[in-house]
């Protein structure tokens, strides 16, 4: 299985907000996301997005630590009903990954790296 790996370092404006981007994924499985703590400060706020498509990849607010996280979403029916605990994986195809970063103070930075399969 190939594994693609994207690392993108985010750094905040004076007012603590950044906005950043992978390359280009032609396409991919998410497999898992990391958030390394650099000098974010307590409680930041990210979303994680399909920079055309709008998929939420990963929403938290109030973060104070890394951690990582295995993005799942529901899978439906044909009716578009959600099935009960049965999950899929996140497909990316021919877009960027969008990282919005909120309240992570006065130019400081992290690193989000991506996982695809």
């Amino acid at each position: 299985m190939y594994v693609q790996k994207q690392t993108v370092t985010v750094t905040t404006d004076a007012s603590g907000d950044a906005t950043e981007y992978t390359t280009h994924i032609q396409y991919g499985k998410i497999n898992r996301i990391e958030y390394t703590k650099t000098n974010y400060a307590d409680g930041v706020d990210f979303v994680i997005t399909g920079e055309d498509s709008g998929k939420v990849l990963w929403q938290e607010s109030g973060v104070n630590a890394s951690k990582s996280i295995s993005p799942r979403q529901e899978v439906h029916t044909v009716q578009g009903e959600p099935i009960a605990d049965q999950y899929d994986d996140i497909v990316i195809a021919a877009e960027r990954i969008k990282i919005v970063v909120d309240e992570g103070g006065d130019t400081k930075k992290g690193t989000f790296t991506f996982y695809l399969v």
